[in-house]
């Protein structure tokens, strides 16, 4: 069938969205291979070395802040093209930093930029879509989005081979360019007319109106608590497989790119029972499962389970964040339409400062200890269930409410 030049530019939209929402993949889950060699390499300690992946999701919190409500008043093409250019530059400084506090700063730097790449990208899907069709397409960007994790950390693995950890950020240096370009030639998804006018008070007023929205507010505690546990396993697992379970980088790498094939899976599945089962109904499903699936590991942690085993448990409980974001991303968004950036960029700052926290403590007990990533993954997925119960799950006990507030 010949595809219209609609259906074309939908497709390529949807894979630069995919691109674009994988930038938080990319610069956390490339390099984690290198982290022990990286830790040797600047003499720091396994905590110190882990607030390199604080700094990045805390730039990346503070920046969907910031340019979800400018995307929403200047449209979304200029400042994704200025997020792109600055993450290709500070990629670049990250290479020639020569001390851990040159590094942690630049690594920031990179992250707040990279962050406009995810706000805006989660912006344009509103921008086009609604409804049923806007939790389609966001399975569909998981699915790209999946990709990310399954070949980075394999690619940064092999890249190792050869290279330092030096290497792996020449690789996002060039992703930064051909993103930039990317967001110069697209098409402006958000017509002025459509277009947020207001100041700064005006933008403080839109975060008001949010912050006051409990059901909204209900999916980013949520998710506040399942990327802690989510940031709790990129964080962890590095130390875990290769210091307690012995593991050389690739096969780390491979292990990692397994779980992310779960991810895949997980945002298949999710698109293909959209429409037949509600999607609130789904995100309780999956918000079981991985309540059930961390508790599960952190008793194999406890019991000396044997590597295989760990690996299965991970690979069902780290798949179930891909269909928790989409249905929950999807509920979340469907009453925010001129705001759809700032709703974006309060979701998205919930998410990331979650895993900015945790991501050192982790490491808190040394680097030879499986424990506090498995204790990290229960008090999230558990917070993520209980919040889902308080906050979201007595608003569609009322169906009828829940659809005056989409209208």
């Amino acid at each position: 069938m010949v595809k219209t030049k609609q259906e074309k530019m939908m497709l390529w939209m949807t894979v630069f969205m995919g691109m674009l929402a994988a930038i938080a993949p990319l610069s956390t889950d490339m390099y984690l291979p290198g982290l022990p060699a990286m830790m040797a390499d600047f003499a720091v300690s396994p905590s110190m070395i882990q607030l390199t992946l604080t700094a990045s999701m805390a730039g990346m919190a503070a920046s969907q802040i910031i340019s979800g409500p400018v995307s929403d008043k200047k449209g979304r093409r200029r400042p994704l093209f200025l997020g792109m250019a600055i993450f290709s530059l500070s990629s670049l400084a990250c290479i020639l930093s020569h001390t851990i506090y040159w590094l942690l700063l630049f690594r920031f730097i990179q992250g707040f930029s990279g962050g406009a790449g995810i706000v805006i990208a989660r912006a344009i899907a509103r921008d086009l879509c609604r409804g049923t069709a806007l939790t389609k397409l966001f399975s569909m960007l998981m699915l790209v989005n999946g990709l990310a994790p399954i070949l980075a950390p394999v690619i940064g693995g092999q890249i190792l081979r050869f290279s330092s950890w030096r290497g792996i950020f020449w690789l996002l240096v060039s992703i930064g360019i051909v993103l930039a370009v990317c967001a110069w030639l697209m098409p402006e998804t958000l017509p002025q007319k459509r277009r947020l006018v207001s100041n700064a008070a005006g933008g403080l007023k839109q975060f008001a109106s949010l912050f006051g929205d409990r059901y909204f507010m209900g999916h980013c505690i949520m998710q506040c608590f399942a990327f802690a546990a989510f940031f709790a396993y990129i964080s962890g697992s590095s130390f875990v497989f290769q210091n307690v379970y012995h593991v050389s980088p690739q096969a780390f790498s491979l292990i990692f790119g397994l779980n992310g094939i779960g991810l895949m899976i997980s945002g298949a599945v999710t698109g293909r029972l959209t429409g037949r089962i509600a999607d609130w109904r789904m995100l309780r499903v999956v918000l079981w499962v991985a309540l059930i699936g961390s508790g599960l590991l952190l008793l194999g942690f406890l019991a000396g389970l044997p590597v295989y085993a760990i690996i299965t448990i991970l690979f069902f409980t780290v798949a179930t964040l891909a269909s928790m974001s989409t249905t929950s991303f999807s509920l979340a968004m469907q009453a925010q339409g001129k705001q759809a950036g700032s709703a974006s960029a309060l979701i998205g700052f919930f998410s990331m400062i979650s895993g900015a926290v945790m991501a050192p403590v982790v490491g808190i007990a040394g680097s030879y200890t499986a424990i506090p990533m498995g204790l990290v993954m229960v008090f999230g997925e558990a917070g993520a269930l209980l919040s889902f119960y308080f906050l979201i799950y007595p608003a569609h006990t009322h169906s009828q409410d829940v659809q005056d507030m989409i209208q």
